[in-house]
Parts: structure tokens; sequence; C-alpha cells
């Protein structure tokens, strides 16, 4: 048999290269594919409407069947689709800093969010930046690099995704208790917007789903802890590896 796959799909506004950290501690055990979503890094720009269906169709033919699926905020809905509605696609699921189900007031945020975006973009790249990485002691390099990922989107392009991140959670909840393969949640203790207790939502409502919550860590797992998010992924995906 050959390596495992894993597929690592990034965060709204991101491209694959914010995975580089994991990836680099990965390399040696797995066959890694990062594609980057639509909309994202050198794709073309997604019109008003685009859905998770679509993000999530926009990469499936880069999968192949029985990948362990590793998602990243938007990435973990893109994953949780595609487990759901692609069968035998996803040998597991793993889900990082995903939100789940959100309240009346964390979606008022969202939303709140969204609409900074739509009317002063660069407000809404300088907030994600420091709801992302302020007090984290993370590499300026790496912050830049972030900063430099957002700021260089699509305006309108980003918007139409930041839009499905914001709703699709929604869309999902009903559905969860139907993904039947082994699942992770794994989130950052101070990640304001991915909570703990969101990640707690998604390990109930998933049929076979642990969770696991890493201290002293915000939003950015994948740049911010790479080596306890690895650390979780392989425990997981080795337990399942019968899979």
């Amino acid at each position: 048999m050959g390596e495992p796959t894993l597929v690592l799909l990034h965060g709204v506004g991101l491209d694959h290269t914010v995975w580089e950290p994991v990836a680099e501690l990965l390399a040696d055990r797995y066959t890694l594919i990062t594609p980057d979503l639509p909309g994202h890094g050198a794709r073309p720009p997604v019109p008003a409407g685009t859905t998770l269906a679509d993000l999530s169709e926009g990469v499936v033919g880069e999968i192949p069947p029985g990948s362990h699926l590793v998602g990243f905020s938007l990435g973990a809905l893109v994953a949780q689709y595609l487990a759901l509605h692609r069968p035998g696609l996803a040998a597991t699921l793993t889900s990082v800093s995903s939100v789940c189900r959100r309240t009346e007031a964390e979606r008022t945020a969202v939303l709140s969010r969204l609409r900074t975006a739509q009317v002063d973009f660069e407000a809404s790249t300088a907030a994600s930046i420091d709801r992302w990485y302020e007090g984290t002691g993370v590499d300026p390099e790496w912050v830049r690099r972030t900063r430099e990922t957002l700021a260089g989107n699509d305006i309108d392009s980003f918007v139409n995704c930041y839009r499905v991140f914001a709703t699709a959670d929604a869309d999902l909840a009903p559905a969860l208790g139907d993904i039947t393969v082994p699942a992770l949640a794994v989130t950052g203790a101070d990640d304001p917007g991915s909570t703990p207790e969101m990640t707690h939502r998604l390990a109930t409502a998933l049929p076979d789903c642990r969770e696991v919550i890493i201290p002293n860590a915000r939003h950015m797992l994948p740049v911010q802890r790479p080596r306890e998010l690895v650390a979780a992924i392989t425990t997981f995906i080795g337990e399942h590896a019968h899979v």
C-alpha cells in the first residue's frame, strides 16, 4: 500500500500556502494535496451567488477516493460538504477551527464582518489580522504573508466566498448526523470566532467525532500551533488506518 493521502483545504481569503508549516511536518508520511479553493490563490474570482456546493465541487476533481480530508475554517465546511455529498471520497474528516450551528449572536457578528468587507476591505483585512494573531507571538513574517494574501484578494470574490463562510454552517447543520466517517474537530482554546463551544457542537452533531482543544491558541492553528495540530491529526488518522 502507498502512503495515505491527506487533502488540506484552506480558509476564506487565504490559499494553500497557509498549510506550509503543517505540510513540512507531514510530507514524510503522507501524500499531500493542497488545492486552492475556487476564488482563491491563482484561481479566477467567483461570482455573486456562489454556494458551498460550488466551492466544494470546484476541488473535488483533485481529490482521490479514500482521502483523509482536513479542512481549516471555510475549508472545514467544504470538507464536511464533501464527506456528506461525495460518498467514498473521505476516509476520515478533520475540521480545524470550524464554525458550527452559529447562535443568533454569532451570526450577527459574522454578518457584521461581512458588511465591513463590503464597504471597507482594508479595515476588514486589518481586523482579521488582529483577530487571528494578536498576542500569539507568531513570527512577524507569517503575519506579513497572511496580510499580503488577504490584501491580494479580488474584493467582490472575497465577499462572495465570505458570505458562504458566514451562512453555510446553517445549511449543513441539519445533515451533520448523516456524516458517518470517523471525524476529528479541533480548535484553539482562545479562538474568538471558531470557538471551543462550536467545536463541541460539531463533535456532538457528528455520529463518530472526537474533539481536541489546543490551549493558548487562536484561530490560525496551521501557523500558530502546527506541531500540536499535526500531533492531533496523525494520532487520529493512525487510529483509523484501516478505514
